[in-house]
């Protein structure tokens, strides 16, 4: 049987697969396409990810361990970005 992850493992595996998956580091991630083309705005929710990634990888790098609330709502709002930004087109 295999053992859950601890949360701070769990938290890593969430941020790395976030990092892979978003384009985060892109010349245009943080760019507005034209006026009133988009659902959402891609360059603010990227400018959000992007903000509780770092905060989240300086959480773990010093030992602070999320709540499994913390978890739950950052794997949340992840999802709904992941699906605003196929919505625009930014990501497939």
């Amino acid at each position: 049987m295999n053992k859950k992850p601890d949360r701070i493992t769990a938290m890593q595996l969430i941020i790395d697969a976030v990092k892979k998956e978003f384009p985060l580091y892109h010349e245009d991630t943080f760019k507005c396409g034209p006026v009133n083309s988009c659902t959402g705005c891609p360059k603010k929710l990227m400018e959000l990810v992007d903000t509780e990634l770092t905060y989240w990888q300086n959480e773990i790098d010093n030992g602070i361990s999320p709540t499994f609330d913390e978890l739950y709502q950052f794997g949340k709002m992840c999802k709904n970005i992941r699906r605003s930004l196929v919505r625009n087109n930014r990501i497939i």
